[in-house]
């Protein structure tokens, strides 16, 4: 995590300490099963983490805040952000139940009491949420068709209820399409002054503004 920590003087020595014994799990698991490219497991702080404790720069949450990570994967961002707000409460959730098995395992050997682990479809939950959340999960416009429904009305923490999606590529070209525009763009790049994050943002948008965008029709 050096290279990491001087970018987020924000995140707590007990909060390095248990991110780092994160990373150990996540690379003990990924001798087994392919969480993250093999070759790239040498910079999972760098490429995975980092990117993922970059919410803190702009999000804020009260506690009870809840938060739906969609398409967790191996708990990215999910497990990193119930780290860095332990008084908000998360749902991981992801139909690859081998994907469901290892976060489930990180979850319980780190006491992570503020998440629940679901291995589900998106489609098939009920609930409503503050903010849902995603990391490269799919198409800005197939994402936001999936999880319009399952963001409530609200505005308690520092942005208003919506969707936090990490997301690569021509941000314009992919929400040209949609009609709305995000509220916060946070550019990776321009944060870590690094061309791997070229093209490679976070994005919110709020709900009142899902409610309204425009899907095409390939992502119905």
């Amino acid at each position: 995590m050096n290279r990491v920590q001087p970018f987020f003087p924000e995140v707590t020595p007990e909060q390095w300490d248990l991110l780092g014994r994160m990373a150990e799990l996540h690379r003990e698991w990924n001798a087994k099963i392919n969480l993250v490219s093999r070759k790239d497991i040498e910079n999972l702080e760098w490429h995975h983490y980092a990117p993922c404790i970059a919410a803190v720069k702009f999000l804020k949450l009260m506690e009870g805040a809840r938060l739906l990570d969609v398409g967790t994967g191996g708990g990215f961002p999910g497990l990193i952000l119930a780290v860095l707000y332990p008084k908000a409460r998360f749902t991981l959730a992801d139909s690859v139940g081998k994907k469901i098995m290892v976060v489930s395992d990180i979850v319980e050997r780190l006491n992570l009491r503020n998440v629940e682990v679901r291995n589900v479809r998106v489609e098939t939950l009920s609930k409503e949420y503050d903010f849902v959340t995603g990391r490269a999960v799919s198409s800005l416009p197939q994402f936001i068709q999936w999880i319009k429904k399952r963001v409530g009305r609200g505005a308690k923490n520092s942005l208003e209820n919506g969707v936090i999606y990490w997301k690569g590529g021509n941000l314009a070209e992919e929400q040209s399409g949609l009609g709305i525009t995000p509220d916060k763009v946070l550019s990776l790049e321009e944060l870590f002054s690094d061309n791997y994050f070229f093209e490679k943002y976070i994005v919110h948008y709020r709900q009142q503004d899902l409610r309204r965008a425009k899907v095409p029709a390939e992502a119905s």
